[in-house]
Protein backbone atom coordinates (compact mmCIF):
# COMPACT_ATOMS: atom_id res chain seq x y z
CA UNK A 1 0.00 0.00 0.00
CA UNK A 2 1.37 3.41 -1.05
CA UNK A 3 0.07 6.93 -0.63
CA UNK A 4 -2.38 7.97 -3.32
CA UNK A 5 -0.66 10.47 -5.58
CA UNK A 6 -3.90 11.85 -6.98
CA UNK A 7 -5.06 13.20 -3.63
CA UNK A 8 -1.62 13.31 -1.91
CA UNK A 9 -2.84 10.77 0.62
CA UNK A 10 -5.69 12.92 1.95
CA UNK A 11 -8.45 10.71 0.54
CA UNK A 12 -10.40 13.78 -0.61
CA UNK A 13 -10.93 14.75 -4.23
CA UNK A 14 -8.82 17.62 -5.58
CA UNK A 15 -10.30 20.96 -4.57
CA UNK A 16 -11.91 19.53 -1.44
CA UNK A 17 -10.60 18.41 1.91
CA UNK A 18 -11.50 16.28 4.85
CA UNK A 19 -13.74 17.90 7.47
CA UNK A 20 -13.83 17.48 11.20
CA UNK A 21 -16.20 14.71 12.20
CA UNK A 22 -19.36 16.21 13.69
CA UNK A 23 -20.07 13.09 15.75
CA UNK A 24 -16.85 13.01 17.77
CA UNK A 25 -15.70 16.59 17.11
CA UNK A 26 -12.41 15.30 15.71
CA UNK A 27 -11.49 13.21 18.76
CA UNK A 28 -12.03 9.88 17.02
CA UNK A 29 -13.86 8.40 20.00
CA UNK A 30 -17.28 8.87 21.53
CA UNK A 31 -18.49 8.35 25.07
CA UNK A 32 -21.57 6.25 25.71
CA UNK A 33 -23.54 6.38 28.95
CA UNK A 34 -25.14 3.14 30.16
CA UNK A 35 -26.67 3.62 33.56
CA UNK A 36 -23.93 4.31 36.04
CA UNK A 37 -21.23 3.30 33.53
CA UNK A 38 -19.54 5.55 30.99
CA UNK A 39 -18.01 3.71 28.02
CA UNK A 40 -15.63 5.12 25.42
CA UNK A 41 -15.49 3.57 21.97
CA UNK A 42 -14.33 4.29 18.43
CA UNK A 43 -16.46 6.82 16.61
CA UNK A 44 -18.81 4.90 14.25
CA UNK A 45 -18.92 7.80 11.77
CA UNK A 46 -15.22 8.44 11.10
CA UNK A 47 -13.93 5.07 12.40
CA UNK A 48 -11.44 6.79 14.68
CA UNK A 49 -9.82 9.15 12.17
CA UNK A 50 -11.56 12.26 13.53
CA UNK A 51 -12.36 13.43 10.01
CA UNK A 52 -14.95 12.71 7.36
CA UNK A 53 -14.67 13.01 3.60
CA UNK A 54 -17.78 14.10 1.78
CA UNK A 55 -16.21 14.09 -1.68
CA UNK A 56 -13.76 11.12 -1.78
CA UNK A 57 -10.93 10.72 -4.29
CA UNK A 58 -11.84 8.67 -7.35
CA UNK A 59 -8.54 6.75 -7.32
CA UNK A 60 -8.39 5.59 -3.69
CA UNK A 61 -12.11 5.99 -2.78
CA UNK A 62 -11.26 8.05 0.28
CA UNK A 63 -8.71 5.57 1.63
CA UNK A 64 -5.70 7.80 0.93
CA UNK A 65 -3.76 4.70 -0.12
CA UNK A 66 -3.70 2.45 -3.16
CA UNK A 67 -2.12 -0.93 -3.82
CA UNK A 68 0.94 -0.94 -6.02
CA UNK A 69 3.49 -3.54 -7.17
CA UNK A 70 7.10 -2.53 -6.71
CA UNK A 71 10.49 -4.23 -7.19
CA UNK A 72 13.35 -3.30 -4.88
CA UNK A 73 17.08 -3.93 -5.06
CA UNK A 74 18.36 -5.26 -1.72
CA UNK A 75 22.04 -4.97 -0.81
CA UNK A 76 23.05 -8.14 1.03
CA UNK A 77 26.09 -7.66 3.32
CA UNK A 78 28.79 -10.33 3.48
CA UNK A 79 28.34 -12.90 6.22
CA UNK A 80 24.55 -12.97 6.50
CA UNK A 81 23.04 -16.28 7.57
CA UNK A 82 19.64 -17.92 7.70
CA UNK A 83 17.40 -16.05 10.13
CA UNK A 84 19.04 -12.66 9.67
CA UNK A 85 16.87 -9.70 8.69
CA UNK A 86 17.71 -6.78 6.43
CA UNK A 87 15.74 -3.60 7.06
CA UNK A 88 14.84 -1.21 4.26
CA UNK A 89 13.78 2.06 5.87
CA UNK A 90 10.58 3.70 4.61
CA UNK A 91 9.93 0.89 2.13
CA UNK A 92 6.99 -0.58 4.04
CA UNK A 93 3.32 0.29 3.56
CA UNK A 94 2.18 3.87 3.72
CA UNK A 95 0.52 4.86 6.96
CA UNK A 96 -3.20 5.51 7.16
CA UNK A 97 -4.59 9.04 7.01
CA UNK A 98 -1.41 10.34 5.38
CA UNK A 99 0.90 8.80 7.95
CA UNK A 100 4.56 8.04 7.10
CA UNK A 101 5.47 4.67 5.56
CA UNK A 102 6.85 1.85 7.67
CA UNK A 103 9.93 -0.29 7.06
CA UNK A 104 10.36 -3.42 4.96
CA UNK A 105 12.13 -6.39 6.54
CA UNK A 106 13.75 -8.99 4.30
CA UNK A 107 14.22 -12.37 6.00
CA UNK A 108 17.33 -14.20 4.76
CA UNK A 109 17.29 -17.92 3.97
CA UNK A 110 20.61 -19.29 2.72
CA UNK A 111 20.28 -22.16 0.25
CA UNK A 112 22.37 -25.34 0.75
CA UNK A 113 25.65 -25.42 -1.18
CA UNK A 114 26.97 -28.33 -3.24
CA UNK A 115 30.46 -28.16 -1.72
CA UNK A 116 30.40 -26.19 1.53
CA UNK A 117 28.46 -26.53 4.74
CA UNK A 118 28.50 -23.73 7.27
CA UNK A 119 28.68 -23.49 11.06
CA UNK A 120 28.78 -19.89 12.17
CA UNK A 121 31.69 -18.27 10.37
CA UNK A 122 33.44 -21.57 9.60
CA UNK A 123 33.04 -23.56 6.38
CA UNK A 124 33.42 -27.32 6.00
CA UNK A 125 34.01 -29.39 2.88
CA UNK A 126 34.89 -32.98 2.08
CA UNK A 127 37.92 -33.59 -0.16
CA UNK A 128 38.04 -37.03 -1.85
CA UNK A 129 41.52 -38.38 -2.66
CA UNK A 130 42.68 -41.68 -4.15
CA UNK A 131 44.60 -44.27 -2.17
CA UNK A 132 47.86 -43.42 -3.94
CA UNK A 133 47.73 -39.77 -2.86
CA UNK A 134 46.69 -40.83 0.64
CA UNK A 135 49.66 -43.17 0.93
CA UNK A 136 52.36 -41.18 -0.86
CA UNK A 137 51.14 -37.62 -0.29
CA UNK A 138 50.61 -34.89 -2.83
CA UNK A 139 49.09 -31.48 -3.50
CA UNK A 140 45.46 -30.71 -4.32
CA UNK A 141 43.60 -27.58 -5.42
CA UNK A 142 40.86 -26.79 -2.89
CA UNK A 143 38.06 -24.30 -3.67
CA UNK A 144 37.62 -21.34 -1.32
CA UNK A 145 35.50 -18.20 -1.45
CA UNK A 146 38.59 -16.32 -2.65
CA UNK A 147 39.55 -18.83 -5.36
CA UNK A 148 41.66 -21.98 -5.52
CA UNK A 149 44.21 -22.72 -2.80
CA UNK A 150 46.79 -25.55 -2.76
CA UNK A 151 46.42 -28.08 0.04
CA UNK A 152 49.42 -30.25 0.84
CA UNK A 153 48.50 -33.84 1.66
CA UNK A 154 51.17 -35.53 3.82
CA UNK A 155 52.09 -39.17 3.40
CA UNK A 156 49.97 -41.84 5.11
CA UNK A 157 46.90 -39.58 5.40
CA UNK A 158 43.83 -41.38 6.75
CA UNK A 159 40.13 -40.86 6.03
CA UNK A 160 38.65 -38.27 8.38
CA UNK A 161 41.84 -36.21 8.69
CA UNK A 162 40.92 -32.52 9.05
CA UNK A 163 42.94 -29.67 7.60
CA UNK A 164 42.24 -26.12 8.75
CA UNK A 165 42.79 -23.20 6.38
CA UNK A 166 42.88 -20.03 8.47
CA UNK A 167 40.80 -17.06 7.33
CA UNK A 168 39.21 -18.90 4.39
CA UNK A 169 35.74 -19.06 5.90
CA UNK A 170 32.93 -16.50 6.04
CA UNK A 171 33.21 -12.89 7.13
CA UNK A 172 31.23 -12.08 10.24
CA UNK A 173 28.35 -9.73 9.46
CA UNK A 174 28.72 -8.29 12.95
CA UNK A 175 32.46 -7.76 12.68
CA UNK A 176 35.33 -9.74 14.11
CA UNK A 177 37.73 -12.29 12.67
CA UNK A 178 36.90 -14.17 9.49
CA UNK A 179 36.13 -17.86 9.88
CA UNK A 180 38.20 -20.83 8.75
CA UNK A 181 37.76 -23.51 6.08
CA UNK A 182 38.04 -27.05 7.40
CA UNK A 183 38.69 -29.77 4.81
CA UNK A 184 37.88 -33.36 5.74
CA UNK A 185 39.77 -35.97 3.76
CA UNK A 186 37.85 -38.91 2.28
CA UNK A 187 40.03 -41.70 0.90
CA UNK A 188 38.13 -43.10 -2.08
CA UNK A 189 38.27 -46.83 -2.91
CA UNK A 190 38.88 -47.32 -6.65
CA UNK A 191 36.00 -48.84 -8.64
CA UNK A 192 35.56 -50.51 -12.04
CA UNK A 193 39.07 -51.99 -11.97
CA UNK A 194 40.35 -53.97 -14.95
CA UNK A 195 42.13 -57.31 -14.65
CA UNK A 196 45.62 -55.80 -14.59
CA UNK A 197 44.72 -53.31 -11.86
CA UNK A 198 43.22 -56.05 -9.73
CA UNK A 199 46.36 -58.12 -10.23
CA UNK A 200 48.59 -55.25 -9.13
CA UNK A 201 46.46 -54.65 -6.06
CA UNK A 202 46.61 -58.32 -5.16
CA UNK A 203 50.41 -58.24 -5.41
CA UNK A 204 50.44 -55.09 -3.30
CA UNK A 205 48.22 -56.76 -0.69
CA UNK A 206 50.64 -59.69 -0.46
CA UNK A 207 53.52 -57.31 0.31
CA UNK A 208 51.40 -55.72 3.05
CA UNK A 209 50.74 -59.11 4.61
CA UNK A 210 54.47 -59.83 4.61
CA UNK A 211 55.08 -56.63 6.50
CA UNK A 212 52.78 -57.66 9.33
CA UNK A 213 50.77 -55.22 11.39
CA UNK A 214 53.18 -52.32 10.83
CA UNK A 215 51.34 -51.28 7.66
CA UNK A 216 47.84 -51.33 9.22
CA UNK A 217 48.16 -50.70 12.96
CA UNK A 218 44.56 -49.60 13.42
CA UNK A 219 43.17 -52.65 11.64
CA UNK A 220 45.28 -55.02 13.72
CA UNK A 221 44.36 -53.19 16.90
CA UNK A 222 40.68 -53.48 16.03
CA UNK A 223 40.96 -57.18 15.19
CA UNK A 224 42.76 -57.80 18.47
CA UNK A 225 39.94 -56.03 20.30
CA UNK A 226 37.34 -58.16 18.51
CA UNK A 227 39.22 -61.33 19.42
CA UNK A 228 39.39 -60.30 23.10
CA UNK A 229 35.67 -59.50 23.05
CA UNK A 230 34.71 -62.99 21.87
CA UNK A 231 37.24 -64.66 24.19
CA UNK A 232 35.71 -62.79 27.17
CA UNK A 233 32.22 -63.74 26.00
CA UNK A 234 33.12 -67.43 25.84
CA UNK A 235 34.71 -67.24 29.28
CA UNK A 236 31.61 -65.66 30.81
CA UNK A 237 29.36 -68.28 29.24
CA UNK A 238 31.51 -71.18 30.48
CA UNK A 239 31.69 -69.76 34.00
Amino acid sequence: MVGCKKCDGSGAKKGSKAETCHTCQGVGQVRMQQGFFSLQQTCPTCHGSGKTIKDPCDACHGEGRIQEHKSLSVKVPAGVDTGDRIRLSNEGEAGQNGGPPGDLYVHVNVKPHDIFTREGSDLFCEVPINITTAALGGTLDVPTLDGRVSLKIPTETQTGKMFRMRGKGVKSVRGGAQGDLLCRIIVETPVKLNARQKELLQEFQETLVEGGESHSPKAHSWLSGVKRFFDDMKQNISS
